[in-house]
């Protein structure tokens, strides 16, 4: 899930439904509406948050430190003129990453993967003797260099358990991440029936189980 904040309504909303284009979840937010939420929501709903975008909008330099109180996912700055010394200024403030617009919602989710996964220390799988390379751009994995076509959702699921290998995360944390914490219209258990069908299909191809499932535990990936 991916949160976008930007004073102006329009704004949002389109990147809202971009992303939801692509499959992944995200909810737009003003300033107090953004501040509001991320001051009473619990801590469990702001772990779903794998990105956050900051538009344009005033005191924008001061959310990095106020969003580091809740969360550790990456922030990108959109930028809507070149500007080299707001950009400097922007990342001493502590934004992740600065792009300039227009930019595809793929390139924001590759770069807030880019620095997820290098602020935690995780290395992909790669093509070789294990068979397995699992992409963040919009690819499908791929088994020994040929492309195995995955659903976006279940793309998705295997990119997230990939980028949180090291624990173990539950159906709720799953689903709160693809589907979205706002999301009503959908129960948590097709999660279940996504990771069904993903595991079949890894284990198929490689011949083993990359992803380990135990009962009231959670998920894990352990290639």
């Amino acid at each position: 899930m991916y949160v976008i904040v930007d004073q102006r309504e329009g704004v949002a909303e389109n990147y809202v439904s971009a992303f939801s284009r692509e499959g992944m979840a995200s909810q737009g937010f003003s300033q107090g509406e953004f501040k509001e939420w991320l001051d009473t929501t619990s801590d469990q709903d702001v772990e779903a948050v794998q990105g956050f975008i900051l538009g344009e909008f005033d005191s924008r330099k001061a959310y990095p430190e106020m969003i580091r109180n809740h969360s550790s996912a990456p922030i990108i700055a959109l930028e809507d003129v070149k500007s080299l010394s707001n950009t400097l200024e922007l990342y001493t403030a502590g934004i992740d990453d600065v792009v300039r617009k227009p930019v595809h919602v793929k390139e924001i989710m590759a770069r807030s993967d880019a620095v997820w996964r290098r602020v935690r220390g995780i290395e992909l799988p790669k093509a070789g003797h294990e068979g397995l390379s699992v992409f963040f751009d919009g690819r499908d994995p791929e088994i020994d260099g040929k492309p195995l076509p995955l659903p976006r959702r279940e793309r998705h699921i295997l990119e997230y358990l990939v980028k949180n290998c090291k624990r173990r995360v539950t159906k709720t944390q799953i689903f709160n991440s693809i589907y979205g914490i706002f999301n009503d219209d959908v129960d948590e258990s097709v999660v279940e029936g996504h990771m069904s069908k993903l595991r079949k299909k890894l284990r198929l191809a490689l011949g083993r189980d990359v992803i380990d499932a135990k009962r009231y535990l959670g998920y894990q990936f352990v290639g």
